[in-house]
């Protein structure tokens, strides 16, 4: 039986209504799903959206959806919400798509992008702060670097938590072929700590 701190004890204490129990989910998954959000964000959506807020919108639909979620091994639970967190991005898309014909209505902040925009009056906001912070900075510098081949394989399997198997699929590789494609790219990835 798996303790009530696992995943699949909190999933439980969720749907037996305990909310602190969705809190702990949520702290305990939300880095790996921000990361991963982030290479799965357009440049056109990074623009106008903020990673923490795909992320939130992702927990919303969860706990709303938690009652139809089935714990069937570890890693499920991260295989869900990245799939919802898909569904968020294709409904993010549509929507910027709709208001593209409305853009002679934004008003658009200064940015990189726009640098004679306004400026905002609070820029600092939760999400970018945390898109700030010196660790997921680090990290995503660290992915960045990587070939894309070895980032996606460390994406799949690390981060979204998928078999050999289900990466491979994704990735239309052998099985044997991804496991050594992961292999490459954790012992990159560590060169890559180690020189820091």
């Amino acid at each position: 039986m798996e303790t009530w701190t696992s995943s699949y004890g909190l999933v439980e204490r969720v749907k037996n209504g305990d909310r602190d129990a969705f809190t702990l989910l949520f702290d305990r998954y939300r880095p790996r799903l921000a990361v991963l959000i982030h290479y799965r964000l357009s440049e056109e959506l990074r623009c106008v959206v903020e990673v923490d807020d795909v992320v939130q919108e992702t927990f919303l639909k969860a706990f709303r959806d938690l009652d139809h979620f089935t714990y069937r091994s570890p890693g499920s639970l991260m295989r869900w919400l990245a799939r919802i967190a898909d569904h968020v991005l294709v409904d993010l898309a549509r929507s910027q798509g709709r208001q593209k014909r409305h853009a002679a209505e934004m008003l658009r902040f200064r940015s990189e992008s726009n640098p004679s925009g306004p400026e905002p009056v609070d820029s600092k906001t939760p999400s970018r702060l945390l898109a700030e912070s010196e660790g997921a900075r680090r990290l995503l510098d660290k992915l960045d670097s990587l070939p894309e081949d070895y980032r996606q394989a460390i994406l799949l399997m690390k981060l979204e938590g998928l078999s050999t198997q289900e990466a491979a699929e994704r990735l239309g590789k052998s099985k044997e072929a991804t496991a050594l494609l992961l292999h490459r790219a954790i012992k990159r990835f560590r060169s890559l700590q180690d020189a820091r």
